[in-house]
């Protein structure tokens, strides 16, 4: 009777202990489903920071490309000078926005990441010296950066070294790459088109 009674007791203890364990093991998954949870919004968070940032730098450009623009140059002095504080007063609007998204990065990477900006700043900065050759030299940085097979030998150096970077800092440098190499382009179509009104101007002026 005594160790029958011993046992039932054993057998409660028994159950109460198993009880509690799957209780706790309840509440670990519970926060785990919630830590899944945060985690998920926080990587939206960054998405949607880091297309905010992309938004911010695509509106920077548009108001340079029009300040910059031939068509600016093609109207009267009053409208532009009109157009021109709207565009300026438009651009500090936009500088007034920050948007930092850091990224995590091991020493490799931050080590390929000061490689690869030190190689586009180099060529950014010979860019009046020798256009044509600095064009030629972005191309190739781009082609390094882009799956599909480019129209342009690609730097295989820089290549290697893009790939050591982490992937956001690779999608930057991308979009780096073509912003220099559009600006480059609109730059050089107002060149071209302010020699051809010049030449225009000059054969008005001859009488031709």
């Amino acid at each position: 009777m005594a160790q029958a009674k011993i046992n039932a007791k054993m057998n409660d203890a028994s159950k109460g202990k198993f009880a509690r364990t799957i209780s706790m093991a309840d509440r670990s998954g519970q926060l785990l489903e919630s830590l899944d949870q945060i985690e998920t919004r926080v990587e939206a968070l960054r998405e949607e920071a880091a297309a905010m940032e992309q938004e911010r730098e695509c509106l920077i450009e548009m108001i340079q490309s029009i300040r910059n623009s031939q068509e600016m140059r093609s109207i009267c002095d009053g409208e532009r000078e009109e157009l021109s504080l709207t565009a300026s007063r438009l651009l500090d609007r936009t500088l007034t926005v920050s948007i930092s998204v850091d990224t995590i990065r091991s020493d490799q990477q931050e080590e390929a990441l000061r490689k690869a900006t030190a190689i586009i700043d180099e060529i950014a900065g010979k860019v009046l010296e020798d256009t044509e050759g600095a064009r030629k030299r972005l191309q190739a940085l781009h082609a390094a950066c882009v799956t599909d097979a480019p129209p342009v030998p690609l730097d295989q150096k820089f290549q290697s070294i893009v790939i050591s970077c982490a992937l956001e800092d690779q999608k930057k440098i991308k979009r780096r790459l073509q912003t220099l190499i559009r600006n480059m382009d609109n730059a050089e179509k107002n060149i071209q088109v302010m020699d051809k009104q010049k030449v225009d101007h000059s054969s008005l002026a001859n009488g031709k």
